[in-house]
């Protein structure tokens, strides 16, 4: 069971602040040694040009896992990342983690420009507490990985930052650490090395456990299980549900506690009923759903229209349906319910999650947006590499 591995990363109310003045830092600084204050020991209010990075973020991580922290610029995952890998010190809470760290956080950050690929090779091993003989052991591993067979015994200076990016990632993942941290670097690399990571990454996730950072979703929703949503410093979203957190991402305003992302007050999105044995559905099954609403007295004239998107596990849209256009009055009406059935759904295999957006049928302005209600699988006897299939007929004639 997953509660019970090892917890492996253990922050507990973890901040840091930092001053916008490099002066006026300085000055502090001075000041806090003279009082004998210690910054990971005791919080102090905030101080004139002071602002905190980070505030109050708690999270444990157990072997297996996979945390993904997005957030816009600026929000603190970097400072985080720094905290986490003891680059620096917090100045208040606590950070316990458990084995041995490799970190990915800046480009080419671990390596010695001077010395050769071979030897920032044996250098970050030992930083990662492995032998000499450990590391030769791997050597030939690490060097094929990052396909640098002809430049491992160049100065790491004269090397692209593709390269630094093949080579630290090698060096990080091939020596299998207990806790691995990637920041926004694999942003860097060519796809074909980029599909090798996450390659690798599955391989070694079930005895790791790692931080993940990036500004790209469907990297995040492809290895991820859990997130957390950075905004000026504090968790705007912290959890398991990592479509949410990347709904939230991408929209912002929506700060509540549901799936609704948008609501202009018209409708209630009351429930909904989707006909699937255990949330899934067989390749060519029909799927009936159902939708109700409760309509805001004198909010609408005509029946809206109904849009149902469905997008796949890296939240990438492969399908649509929408309701009729049939402008239907709703007079005195409190309830409005909708019936779909998709017909002979040919979905490849996989996860699947389903958005549904209401817009008047007469002007097209949005109503209501609800993200990923309904999550199914798709299950058969054949994948394919496509999202969906598409029912034909095929005629064949030989002369």
């Amino acid at each position: 069971m997953q509660s019970d591995r090892e917890v492996l990363v253990k922050v507990e109310n973890l901040s840091k602040k930092f001053c916008k003045d490099l002066k006026t830092s300085l000055w502090y600084g001075v000041k806090d040694l003279v009082s004998g204050v210690r910054g990971n020991k005791h919080e102090r209010e905030l101080r004139p040009k002071e602002f905190w990075a980070v505030k109050d973020v708690s999270f444990e991580l157990r072997r297996g896992e996979c945390l993904g922290l997005i957030g816009h610029n600026g929000a603190g995952k970097s400072t985080l990342l720094k905290i986490l890998n003891g680059l620096i010190n917090p100045d208040a809470g606590k950070v316990t983690i458990k084995g041995r760290v490799g970190a990915l956080i800046e480009l080419g950050a671990g390596f010695n420009p001077i010395l050769t690929g071979r030897e920032n090779i044996y250098n970050n091993g030992a930083v990662l507490g492995f032998s000499r003989q450990e590391i030769t052991q791997k050597l030939d591993d690490i060097i094929a990985f990052a396909e640098l067979e002809d430049f491992i015994d160049m100065p790491v200076q004269h090397y692209s930052s593709g390269m630094k990016v093949r080579l630290g990632f090698a060096v990080a993942a091939q020596m299998e650490p207990d806790v691995l941290i990637i920041d926004e670097v694999l942003a860097v690399g060519d796809l074909g090395f980029v599909l090798k990571c996450f390659k690798q990454i599955d391989t070694i996730l079930p005895n790791t456990a790692i931080v993940f950072v990036s500004h790209s979703m469907p990297m995040v929703s492809r290895i991820c299980n859990q997130m957390i949503l950075m905004e000026h410093g504090k968790p705007k979203f912290q959890g398991t549900n990592v479509a949410k957190g990347i709904d939230l991402y991408y929209t912002r305003f929506a700060n509540n506690e549901s799936n609704v992302v948008f609501d202009d007050g018209s409708l209630e999105f009351l429930s909904h009923n989707c006909d699937l044995e255990q949330g899934q559905v067989l390749r060519g099954q029909d799927i009936g759903i159902s939708l109700c609403f409760a309509i805001k007295k004198g909010a609408l004239k005509v029946v809206p229209t109904v849009y149902m998107e469905i997008k796949d596990k890296d939240l990438r849209p492969v399908a649509g349906v929408q309701s009729g256009q049939e402008s239907i009055e709703v007079k005195d009406a409190k309830y409005l319910k909708y019936y779909f059935t998709i017909k002979n759904s040919m979905f490849t295999l996989g996860a699947y999650g389903i958005d549904i957006s209401v817009k008047d049928a007469e002007s097209n302005s949005p109503i209501l947006r609800v993200n990923n209600f309904i999550k199914f699988s798709a299950v058969g006897d054949k994948s394919m590499w496509v999202p969906f299939e598409l029912q034909t007929d095929v005629a064949v004639e030989l002369k």
